[in-house]
This record gives structure tokens, sequence and C-alpha cells, in this order.
């Protein structure tokens, strides 16, 4: 259970010139333990493919949770298009902002259709009932993932990349300008990494989507993202383009360990490789 002791800045402000998404002061810690996140502040603007890096226990999943409105910090504020966070009704913001969580094994035994129609619901009302504009957007939702081929087939059946990209269906069905994702291409091939990362590119570009992807691949990180934002110790260590954040004087104390960061000649984006002690 999360640390929850309320939130002190009830009479705060947005943060000055208005980014789509801001946190401001983030402190959360779970109960029993030490801050997972601590004075953390960070702005996205909208339409922006945002990648959330950082080593194991740098608080990436919590944020995103924080930012998705399932955490309350214990102090601090999350910001959406000026509106504080906490100040949505529910309804309301699930009908702008879609998560999508690490582990999706709990949806299995629903067909791939049942499983994207369940992104209509904050749309559908107390009673439950799909009308037309629902089965339009979940078909779209198909479509763009590329699953309507197997829309009747169970979720047992599908490989790790099939999944993936029904669950991310899932959440465009439920129309949202703000799409989060923790760690989407964990587990998958290379291929399915490509796959997932190409949908969510053009998410932003053809639909305005505002996307942010927590990763553990800096390299696949970077060949995508419009923005990438380093957290270290519960905290932005960097943030900026990818060849801003990709550098080794910035990498190499947050992993602790000696890394080299080259330049791909075909994408001018940076990529990196760990470098064994000498």
């Amino acid at each position: 259970m999360a640390q929850n002791n309320g939130n002190p800045m009830t009479d705060a402000v947005p943060p000055a010139g208005g980014p789509y998404l801001a946190a401001s002061d983030i402190v959360f810690a779970y109960v029993g333990g030490k801050p997972v996140l601590n004075g953390l502040s960070l702005a996205v603007g909208r339409g922006r493919l945002v990648n959330i890096l950082g080593p194991n226990g740098s608080g990436k999943t919590t944020l995103l949770r924080i930012l998705v409105g399932l955490l309350r910090p214990s102090m601090g504020d999350v910001w959406l298009t000026g509106v504080r966070l906490a100040d949505y009704p529910r309804g309301a913001l699930a009908r702008r902002v879609a998560y999508v969580p690490q582990d999706t094994h709990s949806a299995l035994g629903f067909t791939v259709l049942e499983m994207v129609l369940m992104g209509r619901s904050p749309h559908t009302g107390a009673l439950g009932f799909e009308v037309s504009g629902d089965w339009l957007a979940v078909r779209e939702a198909l479509q763009m993932t590329g699953t309507e081929p197997f829309a009747e087939r169970s979720l047992d059946e599908l490989s790790g990349g099939e999944r993936q990209r029904v669950v991310i269906a899932r959440a465009l069905a439920q129309a949202p300008e703000l799409l989060l994702l923790d760690e989407p291409t964990a587990f998958l091939d290379i291929k399915h990494q490509h796959t997932i990362y190409g949908l969510l590119r053009r998410l932003v570009r053809e639909r305005g989507l505002t996307v942010l992807c927590v990763s553990h691949d800096l390299s696949l990180a970077a060949a995508y993202a419009d923005d990438l934002v380093l957290l270290n110790a519960g905290r932005v260590a960097a943030t900026g383009r990818p060849e801003d954040v990709l550098r080794p004087e910035v990498l190499s104390p947050v992993y602790e360990t000696p890394i080299e960061v080259r330049t791909d000649e075909a994408t001018g984006r940076p990529y990196v490789l760990p470098r064994p002690p000498a």
C-alpha cells in the first residue's frame, strides 16, 4: 500500500509556462520505506514521445503510476493541461489518459475483441452498453495495431508481441490524448521491439498523442524518442533530446559503470555500448 498523507499543496498553481503535463516537487514513499521519489519535477510538451530511463530502483514505474493517478504523492502535484490531476473526476481522467502496465497476464482468458472493448468502459456510462461509436473506436484500434485478423482468438493463443499490441489496442480504444506505458517491449525480440516503438511513433506523428514510455533499453529509446528523461535516486538527473542525455559523462555516474556513446551514421541518433573496465 502506498503512503498517502494527503496533498499539502491545496493552494498550488500550475508551473509557469503551462506545459501540457508537469510534475512539481514530487515526493513519494511506500509505507515503511524510504522515499522512492524525492523532490522530482518534470515538464512534458504535447505531442511528444518521451522515454523515461534510469537504473533499477530509480523510481520509473512509481513515477508513471503517479502521472496516471494510480498513486498520490505525499508532497507535490501533477498537472495535466493546467489542471491538478487530483482535481479531475475519475471518469474524465480515464477518458484522457490511458495506462499500459508491465503485467498483462491477468487479462488471459479473454478474446482479443473482448480485451480491446474493455478500453471503452470510460465512455459507455453506468449501464455499460456499447453504441456504434464504441464499436468504431474498437475496430480502429484493432486496425492501427494490426490485431484485427485475430480479433476472435483468445489472448492465451498469442505470442508476446501480439499480446502486447492487443494491450496497446485496448488503450487506444479508450481514445486518450495521453498514453503511458511501462516497459512495453520487455521480453520481446528485436523485431517486436521495433514494431511496438514504430507504432508509438506513428501515434504521436499521425494522431498527436503524447506518449510516455518507461524503458531499460537506452539505444532503443533514443532511436524513437523526441525527448529522454533520465532518473537517478528519485530525481531527474537529465532531460532533453537523446543526444543531450545520452552522453558518457551523464550516464556513467548514474549507472555506475563505464559507458561509451556512438552516433548511428544512418539516423544521426546516439546509441550506447558498455565499456569494459581497462
